[in-house]
């Protein structure tokens, strides 16, 4: 995989939640971390996620409410359960509202990993390999781009960060989350996505009669297609 993982945990267990925060670190994947349901529907709200990993017992919401909204986002990203509800009925539930995976507590960090790991990857074989927007091609596979069949000349870096915005279409991206899925907490000291924003935008904007990258003052960069609307 390309970009960093973006993984959000739901735990109500402080304990828990750090070991599984810093495991996955130390692994190189990026997280949030949710204490509450509504501070994970406000996390879901603002950024998105590659995959969630959920505790279904939670002090304000039930897990299983959440989870079926984190299913019906657009970009419908992998859920693993975490939780202590070990009989069938639990897991059929669980299954149900539409999580990838089940799996009971006490369990092995390690697992937790490579069961993220799998259902990313998984994910990502169901995309289509190709993603059209508007006069926007983009090739997942090949790793390559063209508007209106002109192929784009673009660093690596550049077509990730193409791919994150269209992936996201029609919502912003933050810098932050920009950062986070690029570097991760590798992320160079200077102002690195607005360089690349600025290539970026001179390839896919400049020698065409539209611009399709658009700043969002206060938030971040996204595309919008000329006929769109606002």
């Amino acid at each position: 995989m390309n970009e960093k993982l973006h993984v959000l945990v739901v735990e109500d267990n402080a304990v828990l939640a750090t070991q599984l925060l810093d495991f996955l670190q130390a692994k190189g994947l990026v997280t949030d971390y949710a204490a509450t349901g509504q501070l994970a529907q406000l996390l879901m709200q603002q950024q998105q996620f590659d995959l969630m990993i959920l505790d279904l017992t939670l002090p304000d919401l039930d897990g299983l409410v959440l989870c079926r909204q984190f299913k019906q986002s657009a970009y419908n990203p992998p859920v693993l359960m975490l939780t202590a509800r070990d009989s069938l009925q639990d897991k059929i539930s669980g299954f149900e509202v539409g999580t990838d995976d089940y799996l009971t507590k006490p369990f092995a960090l390690e697992e937790v990993y490579f069961r993220v790991l799998a259902l990313c990857r998984r994910h990502r074989l169901h995309q289509s390999p190709t993603l059209l927007l508007g006069d926007l091609t983009i090739d997942r596979a090949a790793r390559q781009a063209s508007r209106c069949g002109v192929p784009l000349n673009l660093s690596a870096t550049d077509f990730s960060l193409l791919q994150l915005l269209a992936e996201a279409y029609p919502h912003a991206v933050s810098k932050r989350q920009l950062n986070a899925k690029l570097w991760g907490d590798d992320a160079p000291e200077s102002d690195a996505v607005r360089s690349h924003i600025y290539t970026l935008r001179n390839a896919l904007d400049k020698p065409f009669a539209s611009a399709l990258l658009k700043t969002v003052h206060g938030i971040g960069f996204r595309l919008e297609l000329p006929d769109a609307g606002h």
